[in-house]
């Protein structure tokens, strides 16, 4: 069976997505870097460098990086998440790589400096800063969705959990995105998909 390690409280929540949404059976193992259980000896065999999530599929090929894993798993296994044209599936793996570089960061600063860290620990400045490095890559993305419904192509695809699953931390944050309606749309759109909050929660 394919196994998953992470918690849901971080990037490891985009792989169960992922794995929910092609309806496959898969075994989550609770990993996390809080407990030290990413610097055990097992662990590090399958990612040296500690971190979540991993993936051990069925036939025991690993995978580390949380879009890594989500882009595999969409190629490998059928479920209408990987485009079937070309320029599709090289517009998903850009927008996966793009939303890593020109994101993730900032809007971790931002999350953990907003709601995760003790009051003590938090820089109000970070929060700021980071804040006013997103308005050019949220334009970016907020016109790339003006005129269509998915980040790729005409349907739900890997590129839209891979975007969506870092977006997401906006919300979670509170961030405005008033000022981008079509981001803002989207994203309600793709986060109100149920196997989504199944991932997100474990609740079924």
């Amino acid at each position: 069976m394919i196994k998953i390690y992470g918690v849901r409280q971080s990037r490891a929540m985009r792989a169960l997505w992922v794995a929910e949404e092609l309806g496959l059976q898969y075994e989550h193992i609770p990993t996390s870097f809080s407990d030290g259980d990413t610097q055990k000896k097992d662990y590090l065999t399958l990612n040296p460098n500690g971190r979540v999530p991993v993936l051990v599929d069925e036939d025991g090929t690993v995978i580390w990086e949380s879009q890594a894993i989500n882009i595999y798993l969409a190629m490998k296994y059928d479920g209408g998440l990987w485009p079937t044209s070309l320029a599709d599936q090289g517009n998903a793996v850009q927008w996966s790589f793009w939303v890593m570089t020109e994101i993730e960061t900032l809007l971790l600063d931002v999350l953990l400096h907003r709601r995760a860290l003790p009051e003590d620990q938090r820089d109000p400045e970070l929060v700021l800063t980071s804040l006013e490095e997103l308005k050019a890559p949220f334009s970016v993305i907020n016109k790339h969705l003006e005129d269509r419904e998915f980040v790729v192509g005409n349907s739900f695809s890997v590129a839209d959990i891979n975007v969506a699953s870092v977006f997401s931390w906006a919300l979670v944050s509170k961030v405005d995105l008033d000022p981008y309606p079509s981001l803002e749309g989207w994203l309600k759109n793709i986060t109100s998909r149920p196997k989504f909050k199944l991932a997100a929660t474990g609740k079924r």
